[in-house]
C-alpha cells in the first residue's frame, strides 16, 4: 500500500461568502513541495470568482490520466530499448450529463504524439503496443470510470 498526501488551502478572507460572492482560488500543495493555484472552472462558475489562469479539477484530472500514461509509456519504451526523444500529449475531456443526470467526466482522449531515435525504431504496431500496455498499467486510468481513449499521434519518422 501506498499513501499519497496532498494539501487544499483555501481561506476566506473578508469576501461575501453567505452572499456566495467568494472567490474560490486556492493552493494545492504536493507532498514534493510544488504549490499550484487552483480554481473552480469559469466554465462552471463565472470569472471573478473563478481564476481562468489557475488549474482546475477537471483540467487536473485530464492532466493526471495523460501524465499517468505517458510515464508508464516511457518506462515500458525504456524496457523494450526503444529510445524517447519527445512526448507531447494534447489531452481532452468531455464533460456531460449522465443516465442519472450528473455532470461527469465521460470521455477523455489522449493524443499522444511521440519520437524516437537509435537503431531501433518502432513500428506502429509496437507503438500501439506501447500505449495499450501503459493504459492497462496506469493506475490512475485503472481507478475512474470515464471512458479513457488513446489517439496516437503519428509523424512522418514512425
Amino acid at each position: 500500500m501506498t499513501q499519497i498526501s496532498t494539501e487544499i488551502i483555501w481561506l476566506r478572507s473578508e469576501q461575501d461568502f453567505l452572499g456566495n460572492r467568494y472567490s474560490r482560488r486556492h493552493v494545492m500543495r504536493f507532498d514534493g513541495g510544488a504549490e499550484v493555484a487552483g480554481s473552480s472552472s469559469p466554465h462552471i462558475v463565472p470569472v471573478p470568482m473563478s481564476d481562468p489562469t489557475a488549474v482546475d479539477p477537471e483540467e487536473a484530472f485530464v492532466a493526471s490520466l495523460s501524465s499517468c500514461h505517458m510515464l508508464w509509456f516511457l518506462a515500458i519504451a525504456a524496457q523494450r530499448k526503444f529510445c524517447v526523444d519527445s512526448y507531447h500529449d494534447a489531452a481532452e475531456g468531455i464533460m456531460e450529463n449522465n443516465a442519472d443526470r450528473k455532470m461527469v467526466m465521460s470521455v477523455v482522449t489522449l493524443r499522444p504524439a511521440v519520437t524516437f531515435s537509435g537503431v531501433q525504431l518502432p513500428t506502429r504496431a509496437q507503438i500501439d503496443q506501447l500505449h495499450h500496455r501503459a493504459h492497462e498499467e496506469c493506475f490512475i486510468a485503472n481507478s475512474v470510470k470515464s471512458e479513457i481513449r488513446i489517439a496516437p499521434v503519428y509523424g512522418d519518422a514512425v
